[in-house]
């Protein structure tokens, strides 16, 4: 996802002279192809996300359209309050490119894990979250995103995840992607993010004959409403996702469908138990600790 992310960056900002690349510190053995070719769009913040969050803001505010790149808890928790203040409230052009969601640095300690971002950045009103579910998602949202600056949130995996899609696909805020069709008006399984490869491999596995599986790389408060109409195409939706169920993707479909007894009843959430928040393993370990995965 990562180098997905940079070439597309690369590719967007030989297009357009306002693309900045702003990074924490971090980053390095993934984003030279841009540093070398933009150096003058180039910067390294330091050690210092607060910071790097309202010198990024001055930038969008001066007509720049700033991706701010660093491990997936640093530029969120960190500077929660540069991030609604600076970038938010006054609906700047900064994406939040926040690397190894979930558990994906979960060997380098629970301060890494990245369990309850949607949570925080969800609930900024202005926000658009993409988080892309393999490099073909990445490539999509990094075209939306740059054809359509704002305040964002783009969380990306880290651990080399395999493509889902064949091709690149046409994505938009709160348009589920179909990945596989199953019967009609049954079961699907609806993910963001990489939980879409668990989901894959747990129809695999299960061989579960029917059940269609659905992606949703691109949300936000604001594209509640949209959900209503897909959600009526099943008999039921199984939100799997690697963030805790509290404040989450499935927790925001559910406040999608509120005002639908009906509906409500059709979801049923996967996500990581809060077990993790307090262990270090590698990722597979966790997930499977955390009952997101059966294990390969």
């Amino acid at each position: 996802m990562r180098n997905a992310f940079i070439d597309e960056l690369v590719v967007a900002a030989e297009k357009n002279n306002n693309i900045v690349l702003v990074v924490g510190d971090l980053g390095y053995g993934v984003v030279e192809p841009f540093a070398k070719r933009f150096p003058k769009r180039f910067f390294n913040a330091g050690v210092a996300e607060q910071s790097m969050m309202s010198l990024s803001a001055g930038l969008a505010s001066e007509g720049f359209h700033v991706f701010v790149y660093s491990i997936a808890n640093f530029p969120t928790f960190r500077c929660a309050e540069q991030i609604r203040n600076d970038v938010d409230y006054h609906k700047l052009p900064v994406t939040i490119v926040a690397v190894g969601g979930g558990v994906a640095y979960g060997n380098l300690g629970y301060s890494h894990h990245a369990v309850q971002d949607y949570a925080l950045i969800r609930v900024m009103p202005n926000m658009l979250i993409a988080a892309p579910g393999d490099p073909m998602e990445v490539r999509a949202c990094m075209r939306y995103l740059t054809h359509n600056p704002q305040p964002s949130y783009l969380r990306l995996g880290k651990s080399g995840e395999r493509c889902i899609h064949s091709e690149v696909p046409e994505v938009y805020p709160g348009k589920w992607l179909s990945i596989r069709e199953g019967d009609q008006y049954g079961d699907t399984y609806l993910t963001t993010g990489a939980a879409l490869e668990i989901a894959n491999q747990s129809i695999n596995d299960a061989k579960l004959p029917g059940w269609s599986l659905n992606s949703v790389p691109l949300w936000s408060m604001s594209t509640k409403q949209a959900q209503v109409s897909q959600l009526e195409r099943y008999s039921s939706v199984h939100t799997i996702e690697d963030h805790l169920m509290d404040g989450g993707f499935g927790s925001w479909l559910l406040e999608a469908a509120y005002t639908r007894a009906d509906l409500l009843v059709k979801i049923k959430i996967k996500a990581i138990d809060s077990k993790v928040c307090g262990l270090v393993g590698k990722q597979s370990t966790l997930n499977v600790v955390g009952g997101l995965f059966d294990g390969y």
